[in-house]
Order: C-alpha cells, then sequence, then structure tokens
C-alpha cells in the first residue's frame, strides 16, 4: 500500500519531436515553470514508452518514421489517450496543414520558429481548457444523471442523489472527461485537498460507494486492473477490483 502527501498537482507533458536539442530546450524550460516532463524522438518511441498517464502531448509533425499526425490518429483512436490534449510544434505551416492538424483533434497548432514563451502559455491554455469540466447551461448529463454546476447537487432519473463533496467531485471530473482513465494518484491529486495525507485505497471505497448512490449509472464507472477508473457509456469487460475496504 502507497501512502500519497498531496502537494501542488504536477502535470505530465509529453515531447515528441527528432530534434534532441529542441527537446532539451522545451523540457527545461517546462521543467523551471513546475511541469513535469518526458522525451521522445520519434512517434515509433513514444508509443513504445506510453503515452497514458501523460497531461498533454507537444508534438512534432515532420519525424523519420511515423508522422506526428499519424501518431495523432492512433492517440485520439485508442480511448486511454482520446482525451489527452495534444499540441503540434512543426514547420508545416500553411493553412492546409494546420486544418488537418486541428481536423485530428489537436488542441493548438504552433508554426516553427517559435518562442519557448510562446508554447509554455499555449501550453499553461490548454491545460486549463482540458480541466474544466465539460459543461452546458451550467449542467452535465448522460440520460437520465444530471449535475447542476450551480446548485452542486446530482440528480439520478428526477431523484435527488445526496453526494458527499467528495463523491461529487469525483462524478464532475470523471463524467466531464468521458473514457478517459484515472489513475487513482491522479484522482487523489484533483480531488483530495492538497494538505492531507491520503492511501490510495480511498478512492476505491469513494467509488464504491458513488456507484450505489447513482444507482444505474454505476456501471459506467468502471475499473482497470493496472490503469484506474474511468466514466464510459460503452459497455466493456472490465476487472472489477475490491470494492469494499
Amino acid at each position: 500500500m502507497r501512502i500519497f502527501a498531496l502537494g501542488m498537482e504536477q502535470k505530465r507533458i509529453l515531447i515528441v519531436d527528432d530534434e534532441h536539442d529542441l527537446c532539451d530546450i522545451l523540457a527545461y524550460n517546462l521543467r523551471a515553470n513546475g511541469y513535469s516532463t518526458t522525451t521522445a524522438h520519434s512517434a515509433e518511441e513514444a508509443l513504445k514508452n506510453g503515452v497514458c498517464g501523460c497531461d498533454l502531448v507537444l508534438l512534432d509533425v515532420m519525424m523519420p518514421g511515423m508522422s506526428g499526425f499519424d501518431l495523432a490518429k492512433q492517440l485520439k483512436a485508442d480511448p486511454r489517450t482520446a482525451q489527452t490534449p495534444i499540441i503540434f510544434l512543426t514547420a508545416k505551416d500553411t493553412e492546409d496543414d494546420t486544418l488537418h492538424g486541428f481536423g485530428l483533434g489537436a488542441d493548438d497548432y504552433i508554426s516553427k520558429p517559435f518562442s519557448v514563451r510562446e508554447v509554455i502559455a499555449r501550453v499553461k491554455a490548454v491545460l486549463k481548457r482540458s480541466t474544466q469540466p465539460l459543461e452546458t447551461d451550467n449542467s452535465m448529463k448522460y440520460e437520465g444523471l444530471e449535475i447542476d454546476t450551480n446548485t452542486k447537487t446530482v440528480t439520478v432519473d428526477g431523484r435527488k442523489a445526496d453526494l458527499t463533496h467528495t463523491e461529487y467531485e469525483l462524478l464532475c471530473l470523471m463524467l466531464g472527461h468521458r473514457d478517459q482513465m484515472f489513475t487513482r494518484q491522479e484522482l487523489l491529486e484533483r480531488v483530495w485537498p492538497h494538505d492531507v495525507v491520503v492511501i490510495e485505497r480511498t478512492v476505491d471505497v469513494n467509488i464504491a460507494r458513488l456507484r450505489k448512490k447513482i444507482d444505474r449509472y454505476g456501471a459506467c464507472l468502471i475499473s482497470r486492473t493496472g490503469f484506474g477508473y474511468c466514466f464510459t457509456t460503452t459497455q466493456t469487460n472490465t476487472d472489477r477490483e475490491e470494492e469494499e475496504p
């Protein structure tokens, strides 16, 4: 059992570019601004080392072997990384290239040459957008499950669900990022206060209680051994882990 003393949340940035010097410069400056960084010098290396768990990908387009466009297409097709924000960093700066990048699901497109300050500002903006719940008219909804973010209330098929603050925040995070897998550590860092010490098992207990309180929609909160939890609208075979302490 691992215990986490929670501090300021540190976002993880994956830099994928075949220019080693550029990777080093970006990694150094991102770390100086409070981010955790990993680098890969090809799309194949990025896939081999794993993209899951990264909060954002800075991605070059023109690389030997698989292009950045092809890597982005593969990441967006994988439910585990479909919600991971992507910023293209590339010398391919025509209008058609830019439109193609956004068409693949990119969150931003920065043409080379660029300033490091510009990249950091864009990273901050994209991460801010990506961590905000997906809301419409102050609510989030899936079928008969609805969250009113003004009143902080949840209704299940018209009936009010009595959730604790922690259960409410867990549901907002996962319903707002459907099909995105969150590790226990990520849930601890994003939901629990930063000045408390909690254990991973706390997540399991709260998820189990939340499942019961949202009735039939509890089946949408799935767990996968080795990955974590997510809210999915697609029924899949899951490895349900022990839910009670």
